[in-house]
Order: structure tokens, then sequence, then C-alpha cells
């Protein structure tokens, strides 16, 4: 069981986190966001564990996880791939969850991708 392999972006108030699990098994591990999001279930079998209850989702599905429920995700297939969606900033602007923001170094790396040249 590995973790899945991450890419992040940012965009206006819109963070995405693309996670692409290789091999069945692989898992993303227990956590909990104090902010509701969604995971886009893009491709593959997604398994989502909340508590004792477990639940398989098939792509293309969105799944909506509410805020402060530990969760974790694990792949049922190959090549599973899916998205966790969410606002940046609050209504009043402040960044929601500062370990969502790239370092520094990071984010360029980032910039570059999602920038047209």
């Amino acid at each position: 069981m590995s973790d899945p392999v991450v890419n992040i972006g940012l965009a206006s108030n819109l963070f995405v986190r693309q996670m692409h699990f290789k091999n069945a098994g692989d898992a993303e591990a227990t956590h909990a966001h104090t902010f509701d999001h969604m995971t886009l279930l893009a491709k593959g079998k997604l398994k989502v564990a909340i508590g004792e209850e477990e639940t398989v989702f098939v792509a293309p599905q969105i799944i909506f996880i509410k805020a402060n429920v530990m969760h974790t995700l694990t792949a049922e297939t190959d090549s599973t791939v899916a998205y966790c969606i969410h606002a940046l900033k609050d209504n009043n602007g402040d960044i929601i969850s500062e370990d969502m923001v790239p370092k520094a170094e990071a984010l360029w790396e980032v910039l570059n991708k999602i920038v047209v040249k």
C-alpha cells in the first residue's frame, strides 16, 4: 500500500487536489477537514471509510464529505483517479487551512503548470 501521487491546482478561490492511486490498495491516510468538500472520482473504484462504515464508489461519481468527519480513501482498482475540490478561502477572504497552500518553491511549479504559454 502506498500514498497516491498528488498534484495541486489553485485558481481564484478554488483548490483542487488530484490523487492518482497507481495500484489497488493504495490509500490516502485517515484525516478530517474543518470544511465540507467534494471528491470527484474520475476513474476507477474508490472505497471511502467513515468510522466503521465503508462505501465503494465507481467513477464517474461526486462524493460529498462533511466537515470534521474522519475519512480514509482507498483505491479498489489500479489507476484510480480522484480530485478533492473545495474553496481555498472562507467568506472573509481568509485561507481556510494553511496546510493546503504549497510551500513557495512548490507554488512556483504549480503556477507554471497552469499558466498558458
